[in-house]
């Protein structure tokens, strides 16, 4: 496995922050880990010892059409919405904190879409919003999480791997679309003898990746013995504001939450020239504002977008992808009194629901991956860790995403039905080209003549 340092790229017009990838293993589980303790540096990654290396990426990459790189970043700006609605639908989800990586579930997805085939593509493209090839969608999405040199203020290191139970058998042009789009790395391992041991390699990687942030990306029982195929993302970022904020004028201030209560944070301050937007109507009828801070080093920023009081639910539940390029593009420097609370907070999912409402349904019932192997698989789980950490100096954000396949259970073979010829029949020949009887008779007793 390979580690990469990169720092910030603009993609287009709009300030979408970066587009990065670290590397993960591929198996029928898919996982996304996302952590932020501030300002440690970003971990370099390696591969566990009973792991061994069976192949590695290609030193260069095919030319990716810019047109299909900025459709991808659109699709993938859709994609994460549509999570966020889908996670914060769920029962007493609205009103809590919630961090997703679209960018390291998406790239995860990516992995696995050239190796699959039917209804099971079908179904991950339209929830990914691509009617790009497959290829083509790994390779824009590869060409996203490129890598640049990394700065003093800005260090993003993403890492992409792929873990097969040992003597399987992988399509030579699946393992060879993912090192040219994600330069991964391909490992063996032995999930069927020792699943608990080969989990505990893939977590260490994948802690190694984050700096430590991501812990047991993958818990107990999560990789079994039927487990075939992991793929896993690793994503660590560390950045300083373009403009700091002073310790001094960092205060207790009210917050209003949801539940009409206000308790006091500490709450940044400062006055700048900040991309500043506001406006009303159009998402949900509520008044909006919404400011964009610049990370050192340019390319990289972190938007906010703040509903009127009373507004928030109605207003996140209606924020589509046309709606965020429109208040994006409406962002204008302007001196801004800004305040900013501090907030560093995680969050643990278990995405398979979420991607089942999005439409992803045959990658973990009838799946056809074969594009991948002649072995049946399917996906056996889905799952995202995440921890941010924002204050004074900047942020820090690390995120794994880890997809793991598993063998499919072999088809029972139906029970026969009973059908004993033991009494009079019916019976009846017919040209089935045109349905004509041809002859039509009834057997009382088989031995007369």
């Amino acid at each position: 496995m390979t580690n990469r340092s990169t720092g910030p790229r603009s993609t287009g017009t709009r300030s979408t922050g970066p587009r990065r990838t670290l590397r993960r293993p591929a198996a029928l589980l898919l996982a996304a880990a996302l952590a932020t303790p501030l300002f440690a540096g970003c971990g370099s990654t390696g591969a566990a010892a009973p792991v061994e290396l069976r192949a590695s990426a290609p030193a260069s990459r095919p030319a990716v059409d810019p047109a299909q790189v900025a459709a991808t970043a659109a699709a993938t700006d859709a994609f994460g919405l549509d999570l966020l609605h889908t996670l914060t639908a769920q029962p007493d989800a609205a009103d809590r904190n919630l961090v997703v990586s679209p960018s390291g579930l998406a790239t995860l997805l990516a992995m696995l879409l050239p190796g699959a085939r039917g209804t099971t593509a079908e179904e991950l493209a339209k929830a990914l919003h691509t009617g790009l090839t497959p290829q083509q969608y790994a390779l824009a999405t590869g060409e996203l999480n490129r890598p640049v040199p990394a700065t003093g203020k800005l260090t993003l290191s993403r890492s992409d791997d792929v873990w097969t139970q040992r003597g399987l058998s992988v399509a030579p042009d699946y393992l060879a679309t993912l090192a040219a789009a994600f330069d991964t790395g391909v490992h063996q391992t032995d999930f069927a003898k020792d699943p608990d041991g080969a989990r505990k390699t893939v977590n260490e990687t994948v802690e190694k990746a984050t700096d430590g942030r991501i812990k047991d990306l993958f818990g107990q029982g999560a990789i079994t013995q039927d487990t075939r195929l992991v793929l896993t993302d690793a994503l660590c970022l560390k950045a300083e504001w373009a403009s700091a904020f002073k310790p001094s004028h960092t205060a207790d201030r009210p917050f209003h939450k949801l539940d009409g209560s206000a308790p006091a944070v500490p709450t940044m301050g400062q006055t700048g020239d900040f991309k500043y937007a506001d406006g009303s109507g159009g998402i949900a009828g509520e008044p909006w504002q919404a400011v964009e801070l610049p990370y050192a080093d340019g390319g990289l920023v972190m938007d906010l977008i703040v509903p009127a009081q009373g507004g928030f639910a109605d207003f996140a539940k209606s924020l589509d992808q046309p709606q965020l390029d429109r208040i994006l593009g409406a962002l204008a420097e302007r001196p801004v009194d800004l305040q900013l609370p501090r907030f560093h907070f995680g969050t643990s999912e278990e995405l398979t629901p979420a991607l089942r409402s999005l439409g992803v349904r045959a990658a973990f019932d009838g799946a056809d991956f074969g594009g991948i192997t002649k072995d049946p698989l399917v996906v056996g789980t889905v799952v995202q860790k995440a921890t941010v950490e924002v204050d004074e100096k900047g942020t820090v954000a690390a995120a794994g995403s880890g997809a793991g396949m598993e063998a499919a259970a072999a088809p029972q073979a139906d029970k026969p039905v009973r059908l004993h010829l033991d009494r009079p029949f019916l019976f009846l020949i017919r040209d089935t080209r045109g349905g004509a009887p041809l002859f039509l008779g009834q057997v009382t007793d088989p031995q007369a003549r």
